[in-house]
């Protein structure tokens, strides 16, 4: 669990499908009131267990109604009901903004409308600067690293959202000023995020600010993070895609997306007796991305993102794992169960990719949840 004022909340860990009234008296004890300035939050961002709200306001094509309809209230109510304390909300440039840095404000609308959605079920929000259009983190070419111009048009995102958004209470909204940074030069990524909190600073000196590595939030990457000393108002984030052959088993964006073979967890994710029938390409990404792995090689990996974030006195989180589900559910489960025991033991809050679509933990159609999921996640 993650207290940026470093404060305690025992909150009852519950049946998913069961909502208390002593477990709800327990979550209000630690919001402030609704109708609070940010100066007056006594608690601090206090975060256990979430979920990426994902593939609506990021990642999508859809707009208008099908975009409204994407996430409703109730999907807010059921986020809470499951036993989730947190949303991660991803969003993008292309949906805020035009190519002319113009607003559009049904977009803005979506925004505040979920961060009351998640506030009315006592859920904390994280809004993640996901995507802009000089950088994603798949793209090969980003020209964020090279284009002062681009530069200045990030830094400008974040006054916006920050003049937008410096309403809610800073006990319950925080800030991803940007998503899996790929830079060849990690003092580029350093550098930029080093004026993009200065920023948000100058007018919001106790928001909580999301910071995560360069190269895809690694925990690999984390001994060249640079953050500001003295900010205790900083969660540092990385991302746990580990074993990624089976985290990512025939996903079709991804680079091992047409290895349709078997995978395992725990143990070797591939057995070398499948790469006689892979051609050279294909072999050489599913070499260089095997390996054995269990549940002390995963705590081993994550030590090193945990020992840096120590070191500096500041929280830890994972804003983002999860399994592709063509990979057998048992296994799933298992993935799941390891790293909700890391995570415990190690004090890191969490938030799943993702709520529904591509990595779900409820079927899309019904909303009914995927019980031996979220069991896995809730139940630790």
């Amino acid at each position: 669990m993650i207290s940026v004022s470093y404060k305690t909340n025992n909150t009852l860990i519950m049946k998913y499908h069961i909502l208390t009234i002593f477990t709800m008296a327990i979550i209000l004890s630690s919001c402030t009131n609704p109708g609070s300035s940010p100066s007056e939050s006594s608690e601090g961002f206090i975060i256990e267990k979430g979920l990426n709200v994902s593939h609506w306001l990021s990642q999508t094509k859809i707009r208008g109604a099908e975009r409204e309809a994407y996430m409703q209230a109730a999907d807010f109510e059921l986020i809470a009901k499951l036993g989730f304390d947190h949303v991660r909300i991803p969003i993008d440039e292309v949906h805020f903004w035009d190519e002319s840095g113009n607003r559009h404000e049904d977009a803005f609308e979506l925004l505040h409308t979920a961060i009351n959605w998640s506030f009315d079920n006592n859920l904390r929000v994280i809004v993640d600067l996901h995507v802009i259009r000089s950088h994603h983190f798949n793209a090969d070419d980003n020209t964020l690293w090279t284009d002062s111009l681009e530069q200045q048009k990030f830094w400008g995102f974040w006054e916006e959202l920050s003049a937008e958004l410096k309403q809610y209470p800073v006990d319950k909204l925080a800030y991803e000023l940007m998503n899996e940074a790929v830079a060849d030069d990690p003092e580029d990524w350093n550098n930029l995020i080093a004026r993009g909190i200065k920023l948000v600073r100058e007018e919001e000196p106790d928001r909580i600010i999301v910071v995560g590595s360069n190269k895809w939030q690694q925990v690999f990457t984390f001994p060249d993070l640079k953050v500001p000393e003295n900010d205790t108002n900083i969660i540092l984030s990385f991302h746990f895609y580990s074993p990624f052959l089976f985290t990512h088993h025939q996903a079709p964006w991804s680079s091992i997306g047409t290895y349709d073979g078997a995978v395992t967890y725990p143990g070797m994710t591939v057995d070398t007796s499948e790469y006689a029938d892979l051609d050279d390409e294909l072999l050489d990404r599913i070499k260089s991305e095997n390996g054995y792995f269990d549940k002390a090689s995963l705590e081993e990996d994550i030590m090193i993102a945990k020992k840096i974030a120590d070191n500096r006195g500041l929280p830890l989180y994972c804003g983002e794992f999860g399994c592709f589900p063509i990979t057998p559910l048992e296994m799933r489960v298992a993935l799941y169960q390891d790293l909700m025991s890391i995570f415990k033991k190690h004090d890191i809050a969490w938030s799943h990719w993702n709520y529904k679509n591509d990595f779900p933990v409820v079927d899309e159609n019904s909303l009914e949840p995927i019980e031996e999921i979220v069991d896995a996640l809730i139940q630790n």
